[in-house]
């Protein structure tokens, strides 16, 4: 099962390396990650989804990530009200016939070509990660040449930052 835990984690060098590194070595699978600054300029967020068997694998996941020194905070969004996103490039074969229909979908999917060349357009889509799934799956037909995906980054819905929700649970 995916579960989705964003991090808090001193903005040094290093630091998503030994995170990455950390949880390979257990054995476990990172399905995505995503790491950029934060509201606080030595805080760095790292979303991450990571693929466990069962509650005692994501807990023993956690317990090995807060025992690095760099860590503030581990938030586990999985149950939470959180509003996820994902970016994706894909480019896409496109005879000068299939373009309309290729628009067409994108518009559906409110995605937007980015680029056009005369046999392939590029279209860029927000969404969740089964919207883009649903995108791609429709663009097969046309065939996908290249496609690259940011991975998940989601936020909670509560009005609190993380860091807040950190102090409140008493894991900061």
């Amino acid at each position: 099962m995916k579960h989705s835990l964003a991090l808090l984690v001193e903005d040094r060098p290093g630091v998503l390396t030994h995170i990455s590194g950390l949880i390979s070595r257990r054995g476990f699978n990172i399905a995505s990650i995503a790491a950029s600054s934060t509201e606080q300029a030595d805080i760095t967020r790292i979303s991450l989804v990571v693929e466990v068997e069962n509650k005692d694998e994501l807990e023993q996941v956690i317990a090995q990530i807060e025992k690095l020194v760099q860590i503030v905070a581990v938030i586990d969004l999985t149950e939470e009200d959180h509003i996820s996103r994902e970016l994706a490039l894909i480019k896409v074969a496109a005879t000068p016939e299939a373009r309309a229909d290729i628009s067409g979908v994108a518009d559906i999917f409110r995605a937007r070509v980015v680029d056009v060349h005369p046999e392939s357009m590029v279209i860029e889509l927000t969404g969740e990660e089964k919207k883009v799934d649903a995108f791609c799956k429709m663009m097969e037909k046309h065939g996908i040449i290249e496609i690259i995906r940011t991975g998940e980054v989601f936020l909670s819905r509560l009005p609190e930052s993380a860091v807040q929700t950190a102090e409140r649970e008493r894991r900061y």
